[in-house]
């Protein structure tokens, strides 16, 4: 657990799969309007997915850097009620971590139950690695998690960094079962860059990111929403219960638009939300 995550605070700060919920109705009985009830619900999924991606970068380095000295003090993501149980077969790491029946709570605030199966493989020289995860009874703030996901780590220059930095793009395939038991699904892909932190793998707090990409979620109704980050997002990990601090993302539904403004750089919880010509600002954590 003394490791560095590349993920924090991620796909919480994406909450571009938008649902509706006005009387305005199309033919289907669905409604024709995005809401911000419905942001806020999207919200919440976000905050999943980001968590269980936070978890599976965080073993990775666990693994990588079991060996390594660090040159300041550790600063653990998971809590000291996870237990972890690690297997080489094949030459594949299988990390399997298990947060129980009662559940622990991360440093965010968010509890999580059951157990996360990390696998990749132990040729850590390679440049580029595919970390997949499973779920197995797992639960994020009562919320079950089912499906799998796999994250392709690539050590590289891009046009935003010309030092080698960790480049993953994460494929999002996942069903969320609320506790009032609606499910939700949710598709996408991502492309994360860590832009600051990365040469401190013992201090997750320091690391900066941004992200691209696009995704739908499906509503329990049948509706589908479309998602695109217009202005690349940007996450910090002292923020640890913001969503992005800044960037713009894209979203629509039967024709109706919405465009989500994170803002320009504070740690909060904040958004701006532009329909129909009007803006105002909400509350992502009601």
């Amino acid at each position: 657990m003394k490791t560095k995550f590349l993920f924090i605070g991620t796909l919480v700060a994406l909450s571009f799969f938008i649902s509706c919920n006005s009387d305005e109705k199309t033919n289907n009985g669905s409604s024709a309007k995005i809401s911000n009830d419905e942001i806020i619900t999207n919200s919440t999924i976000d905050a999943s997915i980001d968590d269980v991606t936070n978890i599976a970068e965080d073993q990775f380095n666990a693994q990588q850097n079991i060996a390594a000295k660090p040159s300041g003090p550790v600063k653990n993501f998971l809590p000291s009620c996870a237990t972890i149980t690690t297997v080489l077969t094949n030459n594949t790491w299988t990390r399997t971590v298990d947060f129980g029946v009662e559940g622990c709570t991360l440093e965010n605030g968010n509890t999580v139950k059951g157990k996360m199966v990390i696998s990749f493989s132990n040729d850590f020289s390679a440049s580029t690695q595919t970390i997949s995860y499973t779920f197995d009874g797992f639960y994020h703030n009562g919320k079950k998690l089912q499906g799998s996901k796999s994250l392709v780590r690539t050590v590289k220059t891009t046009d935003l960094l010309a030092t080698a930095h960790p480049v993953l793009t994460a494929a999002i395939d996942l069903t969320i079962t609320f506790d009032d038991g609606k499910v939700y699904s949710r598709k996408g892909s991502l492309v994360k860059e860590m832009t600051a932190g990365y040469d401190t793998w013992f201090n997750w707090e320091d690391n900066v990111f941004v992200v691209t990409g696009s995704g739908t979620t499906t509503f329990p109704n049948g509706d589908t929403f479309s998602a695109e980050i217009t202005t690349p997002l940007e996450f910090k990990a002292s923020c640890k219960k913001s969503f992005a601090v800044k960037g713009v993302v894209s979203i629509t539904k039967n024709g109706a638009t919405a465009v989500i403004d994170y803002g320009t750089g504070d740690c909060d919880t904040l958004a701006k939300i532009t329909k129909d010509g009007v803006t105002e600002e909400i509350d992502l954590k009601k």
